[in-house]
């Protein structure tokens, strides 16, 4: 077996460690709003650009266009849930979050859920 050299034995290192840290740093890149979504589960019915079981994130920035009691409204159906407005499926309540953590993910959405 060839023994490597200082150089590539360093060089192996931090590709390897590269690797593992790729993941963490584009997670602390993306906006506030978006890793909480992630981290909540809103992704399992919402997409950024596509309808999957509710509305994407995208239409929903679009239909709330320049209502300023969009913030409020969004922020009380994410919390208490509810249903009629996408369609009769309903979105169920996130009692758990916390107000600070609704609001990142109501205003990133609101800003057509940027990916930066």
């Amino acid at each position: 077996m060839k023994r490597l050299g200082t150089r590539a034995s360093f060089a192996l290192i931090l590709g390897a460690l590269a690797s593992v840290m790729a993941p963490a740093a584009y997670a602390a890149e993306a906006p506030r709003g978006q890793q909480v979504a992630n981290a909540n589960a809103c992704m399992g019915c919402h997409a950024v650009d596509r309808k999957l079981v509710g509305p994407s994130f995208q239409q929903i920035a679009a239909k709330y266009k320049g209502d300023a009691q969009a913030p409020a409204k969004l922020a009380r159906k994410v919390k208490d849930g509810g249903s009629g407005v996408w369609g009769m499926i309903p979105m169920p309540a996130h009692q758990s979050m916390s107000d600070a953590d609704i609001r990142s993910v109501v205003d990133w959405v609101l800003a057509g859920a940027p990916s930066r």
